[in-house]
């Protein structure tokens, strides 16, 4: 039989509620709908008919469980576990809540028999008049009467029958309408093993229900009594199993509760939180579409402002070329046509007239251009309260108006980093306040152009750009700056690059005594000294500079570089005094 592995647990629903078989008062199949026919009880106590479980798609398991299986109609739950060797087991999944039922030997046949189920669907019968009920001895006829000693259903032939025989002539017969208003009565539990004996007796070493003929038999040695006189030490048993679950019951419809309501609670927040996001999507697509309508407008403004000027200065430069022409032409026609008294008669009308027109300035380029740009990722502020993106751009960098600045721009150290920054800006002077212009920055050794210094340049999206590098060597270099490959103003340069910044070794005090604690000995690159034979310098006293001073090298500025060039050139390089 081929493998068929199904997940084991499923979301129990798969039948509508209040079709699961196998309580009290439940009698039809989950499965076919019907009353119960031979009636069969799942370990997961869901209760099937034995046709409808014959018909599931049975799988292939693995069965790593020690013992024997505890699925069997009449086996113990209790046996001991024996060990044994990995064996595959054929199980079906329960029609309910999906468990996973593992089917003993004899298959679904061997599960244990309903009885509760078949004595509810007798009762059910009962109330329908007994309809569908036949006769137990002959199964042809409907049944009238019941004979309670015998626990038989019986028809009007077999009653009288029933009757003759001197064995149940006694035999307390009731009609069938008279029992309407009992809970129990069903047929007697016979043994599977012993057909025509019933179960009457209890094996207390295998914990199952037993016959007379077990007892003498398979259980003769086994402690065995009346089912009467063990079912108060069992019932108690189970009742305390059941008193254990209860509260668990409990605690579970409590969280199912808590459950419905976070999720209820959560419906409520997900509908507020759509609401909110459908809100703050509608407002911003409101805000996108009015900072479009802004965008375009302005566009059309530009385009508007733009053709406005071209056309004027069409008007223009047609009109001064029509001067022109008339004056060339006239000019051409008098000198190639015109006696020399005409020409000097009307020479100083001419004269004055192409001087006039000689005269006037114009721009041999178009006044505007096409340049419009469209910067989506640039702020724009914002619109209806949101932060919107998207600015329209007509300004062009003009290298020639570009300028650089920084305190870095013709002087550097060696193994330092200089920096300087590029200003784009356009033909009026103007910062063009966006970046994405293409600004190429060399520097090279002068005498050594063939190894220039790397540099890196970073756009700060405003129309400005920093420009880092860091020569490797004191000398002269040459800075080429250029945007849209064309030179900026003031470019090239010259850098010129000193040896590495100086450290001062000494410190920044405002007097020898005082750094040095009181010490004779410690001297200072100021010269002061103190009475008593103090070498170094002291507030008040001579050569003293009056505020505070490097002891290295005299110098008053703390961050300056220091000139103290060592050795034993001054009285007060003996000796460097240390702060405390």
């Amino acid at each position: 039989m081929a493998e068929k592995r199904r997940p084991l647990l499923g979301f129990v629903g798969k039948l509508p509620s209040g079709t699961a078989a196998g309580n009290s008062g439940k009698t039809h199949c989950p499965l076919c709908r019907g009353l119960f026919e031979a009636p069969r009880l799942l370990p997961c106590l869901h209760t099937v008919c034995t046709t409808c479980l014959e018909q599931l798609e049975p799988f292939s398991v693995v069965d790593i469980r020690g013992g024997e299986s505890d699925t069997s109609s009449e086996g113990s739950i209790f046996q001991e576990l024996k060990p044994r060797a990995l064996q595959p087991q054929i199980g079906i999944l329960c029609p309910v809540c999906d468990a996973q039922v593992d089917l003993p030997m004899g298959g679904v046949k061997a599960l244990t028999i309903d009885h509760l189920a078949m004595n509810d669907v007798m009762l059910e019968s009962l109330r329908g008049e007994g309809q569908g009920l036949v006769c137990d001895l002959c199964s042809d006829r409907e049944v009238e009467k019941r004979c309670q000693t015998c626990k038989a259903n019986l028809c009007h032939f077999c009653c009288q029958a029933h009757r003759r025989q001197k064995k149940t002539t006694y035999h307390t017969m009731v009609d069938l309408k008279d029992l309407k208003g009992y809970s129990q009565i069903g047929k007697p539990i016979l043994c599977p093993a012993h057909p025509a004996e019933e179960l009457r007796l209890f094996c207390e070493l295998c914990d199952r229900p037993v016959c007379r003929d077990c007892v003498v038999g398979e259980h003769r040695e086994h402690p065995c009594d009346f089912t009467s006189n063990v079912i108060h030490k069992h019932g108690d048993s189970v009742r305390k199993l059941l008193r254990g679950t209860q509260p668990h019951m409990q605690a579970l419809e409590e969280t199912l509760a808590q459950i419905k309501g976070t999720n209820n609670a959560l419906q409520e927040r997900v509908k507020a939180v759509a609401a909110d996001i459908r809100t703050f999507s509608e407002g911003y697509i409101k805000a996108i579409e009015e900072h479009r309508d802004k965008l375009l407008k302005q566009l059309e403004d530009i385009r508007v402002q733009k053709e406005n000027s071209l056309q004027l200065q069409k008007a223009q430069l047609e009109q001064l070329l029509a001067d022109m022409r008339t004056g060339v032409e006239f000019t051409e026609h008098l000198l190639a046509s015109g006696s020399d008294l005409e020409i000097l008669i009307t020479k100083g009308v001419v004269v004055e007239r192409l001087t006039k027109l000689n005269k006037v300035e114009y721009s041999a380029h178009p006044g505007v251009n096409e340049k419009i740009v469209f910067s989506p990722k640039e702020k724009a502020g914002l619109c209806r309260g949101y932060e919107v993106y998207g600015a329209i751009n007509t300004k062009e960098v003009d290298p020639a108006k570009c300028v650089l600045q920084g305190e870095d721009l013709h002087r550097a150290r060696e193994k330092q980093p200089a920096s300087f920054t590029v200003l784009c800006k356009d033909a009026t002077g103007e910062s063009v306040g966006r970046g994405g212009d293409n600004v190429q920055v060399t520097v090279v050794p002068k005498d050594k152009k063939d190894s220039p210094v790397k540099t890196m340049v970073h756009d700060n999206k405003d129309g400005t750009y920093y420009v880092s590098y860091t020569p490797k060597e004191p000398g002269t270099y040459t800075v080429l700056v250029c945007v849209k490959e064309q030179h900026v103003q003031g470019s090239p340069f010259t850098v010129t690059v000193r040896k590495r910044h100086r450290s001062h070794p000494g410190v920044f005090h405002c007097c020898t005594f005082c750094s040095s604690g009181g010490q004779k000995t410690a001297r200072c690159a100021c010269g002061g000294t103190m009475p008593g034979g103090y070498l170094g310098c002291g507030h008040g006293h001579k050569g003293h500079p009056g505020r505070p001073h490097w002891s290295c090298c005299g110098k008053f500025t703390e961050k300056s570089e220091c000139t103290w060039a060592g050795g034993q050139s001054g009285p007060w390089s003996l000796l460097r005094t240390v702060a405390f």
